[in-house]
């Protein structure tokens, strides 16, 4: 293979990989709350280079279902072995615990293989973001997921991320890097079916450095996009120990940037392309990025409109129309079962019309409110919109 800014593999890593080395209160926080509830990360597990720069910021990619993965890629830095470790029941509390305390609003789950077990852990790795999304209102979840088939991943429906990641890792002739359970079809097949349950952002990462050459990695943007995959993470491959296979080439920055360009011009609505960039590389700004793209809003709001206490809500604006609001605050509301449903049947109106709908809702249910109103929540609703669209 050769690409002209590409750099031949030698005793010496060339100058633009240099990783930060973990340092700082920030990531100290983070190593005490990681250590408290027992918690993994992908982020030690696999060797990121990124540890410091994420670590320093505040934020993690937490690894559940142990850290033995059952698959073997021959690429990746994580322990691999026959059978996984035992299921931990409160994982998924302890990482919104966990998540909390670090003041998160923006979490990425990721997991080992699990070959081992009959759902291939798809159904803890649901309970665990159904439990970070009931401990953490409002949190947006990330997940990067094993190549789940359709049923498996159905088992997320009742909580579903805003975003699923599964990768490609490299390109169809290249695939035998991977564990040959793995493989190019089976990796978009997981794809497209997160798409067709609902997922509202699809993502998926691709790794340079192991031989591919340029018409291939840019025939794989082109079956993503097919996919209808909205965010693309290109990274260097970086060799995690002796034990796994070599790195064949160091692609320079430049050649990183002109990826970059033409994943853009294929449509994806996010492209991070860097020598470090990763799955959960900066993977709060990739998700904005393609919310802006897709016209698609979250805001949250507070206030103690006219006759009423104090609210709080948390939206997601889709061009124009409400897809999902969440609302508390110092108000009463009786049964409080019921009251939690009526969001969910606020979806599908424009803000316009939340009011009516609120106070229509409220008297169907039988729902007794004191301190609350259709229109204070739309006052409130609208004052967010407002705030958010001027910060855009």
């Amino acid at each position: 293979m050769a690409y002209h800014t590409a750099m031949t593999v030698s005793s010496l890593k060339p100058p633009w990989i240099r990783a930060k080395a973990p340092a700082g209160e920030t990531w100290k926080r983070v190593a005490e709350v990681l250590q408290a509830y027992d918690l993994h990360t992908v982020c030690d597990e696999a060797q990121c280079p990124n540890k410091g720069v994420c670590w320093g910021a505040g934020t993690a990619t937490f690894m559940i279902l142990g850290n033995i993965c059952t698959r073997t890629c021959r690429f990746c830095g994580v322990s691999s072995g026959l059978h996984g470790q035992d299921i931990r029941p409160d994982e998924g509390e302890a990482i919104a615990q966990g998540a909390r305390e670090l003041g998160l609003t923006y979490l990425v789950l990721t997991s080992v293989d699990r070959d081992d077990l009959p759902d291939r852990g798809a159904g803890h790795f649901g309970a665990c973001v159904k439990a970070v999304k009931q401990g953490i209102p409002g949190i947006v979840a990330e997940v990067l997921v094993p190549d789940y088939t359709e049923p498996e991943l159905a088992l997320f429906a009742e909580s579903m991320p805003e975003v699923l990641a599964h990768n490609l890792e490299t390109v169809r002739s290249l695939q035998g890097v991977r564990d040959r359970r793995a493989s190019f079809d089976k990796s978009l097949a997981t794809l497209k079916a997160a798409k067709a349950l609902g997922v509202k952002a699809t993502k998926s990462s691709l790794l340079l450095g192991f031989g591919e050459k340029k018409e291939e990695l840019l025939t794989a943007m082109d079956e993503l996009r097919e996919a209808d995959v909205d965010i693309l993470v290109i990274g260097q491959y970086l060799q995690p120990s002796k034990r796994q296979i070599p790195v064949t080439e160091y692609v320079s920055p430049e050649q990183f940037e002109d990826y970059f360009q033409a994943g853009i011009r294929r449509g994806f609505g996010a492209v991070i392309a860097a020598p470090f960039a990763r799955t959960s590389y900066h993977a709060f700004e990739a998700f904005n990025e393609w919310k802006k793209k897709a016209g698609m809003i979250q805001i949250e709001g507070l206030g103690k409109p006219e006759g009423c206490k104090l609210i709080r809500l948390k939206a997601v604006i889709e061009k124009g129309l409400i897809t999902a609001i969440q609302i508390w605050g110092d108000f009463f509301a009786s049964p409080e079962e019921e009251f939690d449903r009526i969001a969910s049947r606020l979806t599908g109106l424009v803000p316009e019309e939340i009011a009516d709908r609120f106070d229509r809702l409220v008297q169907e249910a039988g729902i007794e409110v004191f301190g609350i109103s259709g229109t204070g929540v739309a006052s409130v609703l609208q004052d967010a919109l407002k705030t958010s669209k001027e910060r855009l």
